[in-house]
C-alpha cells in the first residue's frame, strides 16, 4: 500500500517532495459515461486518496458532477416537464439538485475510510479578488491542517458561464487557480483521457500519447479539441488553459485516467503516467512575480523594529504584529503594502492580513491578544511569510 512505500513523500524519480496535491475528478470519470454516478470507480478513487493521506500528504478535490448527479433527482420531481431541456437554467436546477447528492456520496464514501470532508463552492471572483484570495486560502489551510479534505467545485447555480462553456470548462481551469492559491506541489487532472495525444484518439487510431510537455505550442494547441461528447464542458482545450494557469504558477501538473490501477498512489510517489506539464518557474517565482507586479499600487507601508527587519531578511520569517512600530496609508485586507525597516528601507513587499486601521490598534502587541482587541482573528500574522517578498 501506498502508506508503506512513500512515507517519506520523495519522488521516484528525484524530484522535490509532494506534500499537497490537487486532484481534479472529471465528469465522464465520475459517471462512467452515463447520466448518474459510478459509484465503483468513486470509491476506488476515494480509496485512493485516503491511501495518499496516510503517507502525510494533504489532498484537495476539485470535483465535476453535480449536473449529472442531479438528473436522477429531477426525475422524482413533480414539475419535472417545466424545464427546459438544454437552457442554462436547466442546468443550473440540475447543479442546485444534484449538488447535495453528490456530497451525500462523497461524505458517504469518504467514511468507509475515516476521511471527513469539507464543501467549498467558489465562483471566479473569489480567487481574483485579493481580500476573498486570503479568505479562500485561510479556510483551506485550516481544513488541511485538521486533517479534512475539502471538496471544491464551481458555484454552478450562480456562476451561468461555466454552465454555458465560456469561463472554467469543467472544473480545470478552476482546479489550476486553486492549486496556485493553496501553494500545491502537483496538479493532477483525471478523467477518462490517459493524456494529452498528437491527436484525438477519438478519431485518430495512429495518435499517441505525448509523455512530457515544457511550454504550450501552437502546434501543441492544435491537437488540443473541445470535449468530444456533450457530458463534460472541457475537453482538452480546457486542459491546456488549466496547464499554463499551473505552469505559470511553478506547479507541475499531470493529466491521466482515472481508471489506471492506483493511479493516485503512483503519480504522487513520481511515477510518470499520462501527459506531465513542467512548470516554467518555481512556486517561489511565481508569487514573487505576482507580488512584485502590483507593488506600484501598493495602499501603504508599515515600518518594523530592528528584531522583526532581522526575522524577515535573515530568517524568512512572518511578520507579526509585535515587530511594528508605525502604519501609513488606507489599506484594506488582501491589498499589497510596503515594509520598511527604522531608517526607511524597504525590505519587502505583501499581502496584508489585516487593513490599516487594525494593524494599527494591534501594531506592538502579542498575536496572541488580537482576538479579544480586534473581536476576530485572521491569524497571527500581520503579512503570512508565504505572502512576502524580498526583491
Amino acid at each position: 500500500m501506498a502508506a508503506t512505500r512513500a512515507n517519506n513523500h520523495e519522488n521516484s524519480n528525484g524530484s522535490s517532495p509532494t506534500q499537497r496535491v490537487v486532484v481534479k475528478l472529471g465528469t465522464n470519470l465520475l459517471t462512467g459515461g452515463q447520466d448518474e454516478l459510478d459509484l465503483e470507480t468513486i470509491g476506488e478513487l476515494f480509496r485512493q486518496i485516503a491511501d495518499v493521506k496516510k503517507t502525510g500528504v494533504e489532498v484537495l478535490v476539485v470535483t465535476s458532477g453535480a449536473v449529472a448527479a442531479g438528473r436522477e433527482s429531477l426525475s422524482r420531481t413533480p414539475g419535472k416537464g417545466l424545464l427546459q431541456s438544454g437552457t442554462v437554467a436547466y442546468r443550473q436546477a440540475l447543479a442546485a439538485l444534484g449538488q447535495p447528492q453528490l456530497m451525500k456520496t462523497f461524505e458517504a464514501l469518504f467514511a468507509k475510510h475515516n476521511v471527513e470532508i469539507a464543501q467549498a463552492l467558489i465562483s471566479r471572483g473569489d480567487l481574483q479578488s485579493r481580500a476573498r484570495y486570503l479568505n479562500v486560502r485561510n479556510t483551506l489551510d485550516a481544513l488541511l491542517a485538521i486533517g479534512a479534505v475539502p471538496v471544491l467545485n464551481e458555484n454552478d447555480v450562480v456562476a451561468v458561464e461555466e454552465l454555458a462553456g465560456e469561463v472554467y470548462g469543467d472544473n480545470d481551469r478552476l482546479s489550476a487557480m486553486v492549486a496556485n492559491t493553496v501553494d500545491a506541489d502537483l496538479l493532477i487532472l483525471l478523467g477518462d483521457m490517459d493524456g494529452l495525444h498528437t491527436a484525438d484518439p477519438h478519431l485518430d487510431p495512429n495518435a499517441e500519447l505525448i509523455s512530457e510537455v515544457e511550454s504550450i505550442t501552437p502546434e501543441i494547441e492544435r491537437v488540443a479539441l473541445g470535449p468530444h461528447d456533450g457530458r463534460g464542458s472541457g475537453g482538452m482545450a480546457s486542459k491546456l488553459e488549466a496547464a499554463n494557469i499551473a505552469m505559470d504558477s511553478g506547479i507541475p501538473m499531470v493529466i491521466a485516467s482515472g481508471r489506471l490501477s492506483d493511479v493516485l498512489v503512483r503519480i504522487c510517489e513520481g511515477e510518470h503516467i499520462g501527459t506531465r506539464f513542467a512548470p516554467s518557474v518555481t512556486r517561489r517565482e511565481s508569487r514573487k512575480r505576482w507580488i512584485l507586479t502590483g507593488r506600484t499600487e501598493h495602499r501603504g507601508r508599515v515600518t518594523v523594529d530592528d528584531g522583526a527587519s532581522n526575522a524577515l531578511r535573515k530568517r524568512g520569517n512572518s511578520l507579526l504584529p509585535a515587530g511594528i512600530t508605525s502604519v501609513e496609508g488606507s489599506f484594506t485586507r488582501g491589498d499589497i503594502i510596503e515594509v520598511v525597516d527604522q531608517d526607511g528601507s524597504t525590505i519587502g513587499w505583501g499581502l496584508a492580513a489585516y487593513p490599516a486601521s487594525e494593524v494599527e490598534l494591534i501594531k506592538g502587541k502579542n498575536s496572541r491578544s488580537l482576538p479579544e482587541l480586534l473581536g476576530h482573528y485572521y491569524g497571527a500574522e500581520v503579512i503570512h511569510r508565504n505572502n512576502f517578498v524580498i526583491p
